[in-house]
């Protein structure tokens, strides 16, 4: 059973994704917070698996509440969910920690497949940002950004542009022909070499810098 906290300030969209995911059989509605800081007192007290968490908020924004729960509780999944398309609002999100963005405008299928991915270690970034951010790559850098790309090896460079593309690592096994707990290790190096959490920063740094795979090959 994935335990679910909600935060988001208007009473009515609360309510609408509590009445939308208790629907699903192995998720539980567990608390409602109505902003940064009463998700965090909730956290604190019912430890949820994940926060559902919208952005913009009086008080204590969603980019701060993120921020701090991951401080606190690194245990505890923060999955975005918001009407901001802005990448930068991706990018603050995904530096405070989040594993995952979604829009408001979602089909319901998507969110509950974001729920569930996020809970067992998936991230998820909304297609429509994703875009933005491969459109920011397209016009802004035509080539990987060799400030990125010299931190990590040939084999680790294939291995980050396939984590770009949202590739599991039983994914990027197959595709380059490598056991899993090879692909594991070259994940684990390459968010070490490049000081990052968890694999939706190393996502959206490589979108950011280039670093794309071929996703026809």
């Amino acid at each position: 059973m994935i335990r679910l906290l909600v935060c988001d300030d208007q009473s009515t969209t609360r309510a609408g994704l509590a009445m939308i995911l208790r629907l699903e059989p192995d998720i539980e509605i567990v608390g409602l917070a109505c902003d940064g800081a009463e998700a965090l007192e909730l956290t604190e007290g019912l430890q949820p698996d994940l926060v559902l968490m919208d952005l913009k908020m009086p008080h204590v924004n969603g980019i701060e509440a993120t921020r701090l729960i991951r401080a606190q509780h690194p245990q505890i999944f923060v999955l975005v969910l918001t009407t901001y398309d802005d990448d930068e609002w991706l990018i603050e999100a995904i530096r405070a920690g989040a594993h995952g963005y979604l829009l408001k405008d979602a089909p319901r299928s998507d969110l509950v497949d974001a729920v569930r991915g996020t809970v067992s270690g998936k991230n998820y970034i909304d297609p429509g940002v994703t875009g933005k951010l491969l459109q920011q790559v397209v016009t802004g850098q035509q080539h990987p950004s060799s400030d990125l790309t010299s931190k990590l090896t040939e084999r680790e460079v294939a291995v980050l542009g396939l984590i770009a593309n949202g590739l599991s690592n039983a994914a990027i096994a197959a595709r380059l022909s490598l056991s899993e707990g090879t692909v594991r290790n070259h994940v684990s190096s390459i968010l070490a070499k490049l000081n990052l959490a968890d694999r939706t920063q190393a996502a959206v740094l490589a979108m950011r810098h280039g670093v794309i795979a071929d996703a026809t090959r």
